[in-house]
């Protein structure tokens, strides 16, 4: 106990300790929502990390996707690699730094304003984001808080109350920067202490190659009477695992607090570097939650999921390692909820403060007002999430992994299409745009109060939500193709921005130079 509780004080000291140091860099809107558009590749790519994987891939997904899919899980987190950090680095990375920072927005509802010159869109968005994101921001504090109470034997209410005071205090202390530099300690806690666990539980089963024998052995007549579909290529349902890497894979691209990584990138070399560093980075930790998960059937015979529900799993398989490695899940798993729950709420409190009180106040707000402003509503926005997370805990309404499909499903369904189509399309309308979020938003709150309704394959929050993203990429050109064309010359005088000269037009390469 001595230990677990000396690593998680430790850890606590290091997060504060940089929050209050990086204050200096938060004095203005810019610093404070965007470090200054001046942060580095390692830091940028650990942030956009960390921001994407929290305890809901470490204790929600991972157990509840291991157990019904065994290994093929793991390409879950494959595609997360390759589809939400390579892929969404390559195509969206570059674009998004030049044309944000041309339209001089610092939120993805700011970028829909200008693009489109319509603050209707804009205050659309911003409310999308603001109420999506609590349910998100509770599935945080939900797996974290088992974890918890495995290792510390704490009340649940005291693990969130905690957790949320000292994320606030950094956030509040040191904006964006102090959550990238944060972020880039807890992404490396993540790295190690991934591969730590992964390597005691499978010994704990006498090895890989045991634990994939045992795991061939396993049947479930419910799920599939094919013979060791746990540990088949495709597992025993390819079509809903499909949806679950649609879903996390490409949520990524269309979610606010993800895509505003890309808005603080500092120069051409950042892309590169984050590109790979951040691939890299899903390869290892979300391969391996979900690899770790995958085997999650090994121990059955101490879980019981029907009382339980699938977020016992994994602090089941670890509930048994020696105290250090216990010490390092808990720290591994506040690393993962600590980055995503401040990334959620500096998200959540820039979009309210510059989207809805400065563009609709008549009066002139400066610098120091406006981050005032976003640090009450961080408080806000954090006593708000703790309240949903303690009614939802002991409501027992749902588990952590239909919360953030509700969550994902309904922001990447409403925003990724027309942020995709913006940046290159030049025939995208404001009214694509509106289509894209009315159907996300209603077909999640359809599929959230009368899934029964709906076909089978659509009842399930991740296929509901991978399903809008779908919708969105043919809604948003088929509507954009057939209302009001937007004004020719303001799309052009958006577009320049791509063929400002540097050493190559600026759609192939960032310009170094501070004033460019």
């Amino acid at each position: 106990m001595a230990i677990k509780i000396a690593l998680v004080l430790i850890f606590f000291a290091v997060m504060l300790a940089i929050g209050f140091y990086c204050r200096k860099r938060a004095t203005d809107v810019n610093g404070f929502v965007l470090g200054g558009r001046s942060v580095g590749p390692w830091l940028t790519a650990f942030a956009y990390g960390t921001s994407y994987f929290s305890a809901v891939v470490f204790v929600g997904y991972a157990g509840q996707f291991g157990w019904k899919y065994g290994i093929a899980a793991t390409w879950a987190g494959i595609g997360n690699a390759l589809l939400g950090s390579f892929l969404a680095w390559t195509v969206l990375g570059r674009r998004t730094r030049i044309m944000t920072q041309h339209l001089n927005s610092a939120t993805m509802p700011d970028f829909f304003g200008k693009r489109f010159d319509s603050d209707a869109l804009k205050i659309a968005a911003s409310v999308i984001t603001f109420i999506f994101m609590i349910p998100y921001t509770a599935s945080l504090y939900n797996g974290l808080s088992r974890l918890f109470g495995m290792a510390f034997h704490i009340d649940y209410s005291v693990c969130v109350i905690v957790m949320a005071i000292l994320t606030g205090v950094y956030v509040i202390a040191g904006g964006y920067m102090a959550t990238a530099i944060n972020d880039f300690i807890q992404g490396l806690i993540m790295l190690v202490g991934i591969v730590a666990v992964i390597a005691a539980v499978l010994a704990s089963k006498g090895g890989f190659m045991a634990a994939l024998d045992k795991m061939a052995r396993v049947s479930d007549p419910t799920i599939s009477k094919t013979p060791g579909v746990f540990a088949s290529f495709f597992g025993p349902d390819p079509l809903n695992l499909l949806g679950v890497v649609l879903l996390t894979s490409l949520g990524t691209w269309g979610l606010p607090q993800m895509v505003q990584k890309f808005y603080a990138i500092k120069s051409e070399k950042s892309i590169d570097t984050g590109t790979v560093v951040s691939t890299i980075f899903a390869f290892i930790v979300a391969g391996g939650c979900y690899f770790l998960g995958s085997f999650g059937r090994l121990f059955a015979g101490q879980i019981d999921v029907v009382k339980d529900g699938y977020d016992a799993i994994v602090p089941t398989m670890i509930s048994g390692l020696p105290d250090l490695l216990i010490g390092v899940v808990i720290v591994l798993v506040l690393s993962a909820s600590m980055s995503t729950l401040s990334s959620l709420v500096l998200t959540s409190s820039s979009t309210i403060t510059l989207d809805l009180i400065r563009g609709q106040s008549k009066k002139h707000m400066n610098d120091d007002t406006l981050v005032a402003i976003m640090r009450v509503l961080i408080v806000v926005f954090i006593a708000i999430s703790v309240v949903i997370a303690l009614i939802q805990y002991h409501s027992n309404v749902t588990f952590i992994a239909q919360l953030m499909g509700i969550s994902w499903g309904a922001m990447a369904g409403a925003f990724l299409a027309p942020f995709l189509y913006s940046l290159y399309w030049k025939g995208t309308t404001a009214a694509g745009c509106w289509c894209s979020f009315i159907f996300a938003v209603c077909f999640m709150l359809v599929d959230l109060f009368s899934g029964a309704h709906l076909p089978t394959v659509l009842q399930s929050p991740i296929n509901a939500g991978a399903f809008c993203m779908v919708a969105g990429l043919v809604i948003v050109p088929v509507v954009s193709l057939f209302t009001k064309k937007p004004d020719a010359e303001r799309v052009e005088a958006t577009f320049a921005c791509y063929g400002k000269k540097v050493l190559v037009e600026q759609r192939e390469a960032l310009s170094d130079s501070e004033d460019a």
